[in-house]
C-alpha cells in the first residue's frame, strides 16, 4: 500500500515541527511559565490571523469540487468564526481587551506575511494546493495540543483551557479530515504538481514556527 502524501510531507517537515514542540512559547504554555504579556500578544495576533484564515476557509468552500467538501469547509468556517474565535474573545475579556480592540489590532510582520501567503495560494493556486497550505495550521495545533495534554495540566487556568481545546477529539477529527482530503485530491497527480503541494506545506509549516517566534519576541514593525 502506497504511503499517504500527508505522512510523507509530515516526515519531510519533522525538524520544523519538532522545533515548534520545543519552542519556549509552546513549552511555556505547557508548564504554565509563559509570561502573560506574551500570551496576550499571541492572542491579539492570532485573532487577526483567524479573521484572514476564515476568509481562506470561505474561499475553500467556494472552490470545493463537490458538495460534500463544500459543506465540510463551511462547517470548519463556522467552527473557526464561532468556537475558536469565541475562545479568543473570552480570553481577551479576562485581560480587559474588548472585541473592538481585537478587531482593530494591526498585523505584526509575520502575521501579515503568513496570511498574505495563504490568500495568494488560495487565489492563484489549484484547489489542492490551497488544501496543502491550510493543513499545517490545523494539524500542528492538534499535534501540539495532544502532546501538551500528556503532561500535568499547568496551574495557569487559561493555558489549561488552551490545551484542552486544541487537544480535543473534535479538533483532531477536523485535522484528520483535512489530511484525508489532501491525500484524496493528490492521488495520481504528476510529480510537478506534487512538488507544488510540498512547497506550500513547507512554507506554511515554517510560518507556523515563525508565528510562535513572533509572539515570543512580541514582534513589531521597526519603522
Amino acid at each position: 500500500m502506497a504511503e499517504r502524501l500527508s505522512e510523507l510531507l509530515r516526515q519531510k517537515v519533522a525538524g520544523i515541527w519538532e522545533a515548534q514542540h520545543e519552542h519556549p512559547f509552546v513549552r511555556g504554555i505547557g508548564d504554565g511559565t509563559l509570561g502573560l504579556e506574551r500570551f496576550q500578544f499571541w492572542l491579539r495576533q492570532d485573532y487577526v490571523f483567524l479573521i484572514e484564515y476564515a476568509r481562506l476557509l470561505g474561499m475553500a468552500a467556494a472552490r470545493s469540487p463537490d458538495l460534500e467538501t463544500m459543506v465540510c469547509f463551511a462547517r470548519l468556517l463556522k467552527e473557526t468564526l464561532e468556537t475558536e474565535m469565541s475562545l479568543h474573545r473570552a480570553y481577551a475579556a479576562e485581560f480587559g481587551i474588548n472585541c473592538e480592540e481585537l478587531e482593530q489590532e494591526s498585523s505584526a510582520p509575520t502575521t501579515r506575511a503568513y496570511t498574505d501567503f495563504l490568500l495568494r495560494v488560495a487565489t492563484t493556486g489549484d484547489f489542492v494546493e490551497l488544501v496543502a497550505a491550510l493543513l499545517p495550521c490545523m494539524w500542528c495545533f492538534s499535534e501540539i495540543g495532544q502532546q501538551l495534554a500528556t503532561q500535568p495540566a499547568p496551574s495557569e487556568k487559561r493555558y489549561a483551557r488552551w490545551i484542552a481545546m486544541y487537544s480535543s477529539r473534535e479538533f483532531a477529527e477536523l485535522a484528520a479530515w483535512c489530511r484525508d482530503l489532501l491525500d484524496s485530491l493528490a492521488a495520481g497527480l504528476p510529480e510537478r504538481d506534487l512538488q507544488k503541494l510540498e512547497a506550500a506545506f513547507f512554507t506554511s509549516s515554517r510560518y507556523e514556527w515563525q508565528f510562535w517566534e513572533m509572539a515570543w519576541k512580541m514582534e513589531r514593525w521597526q519603522v
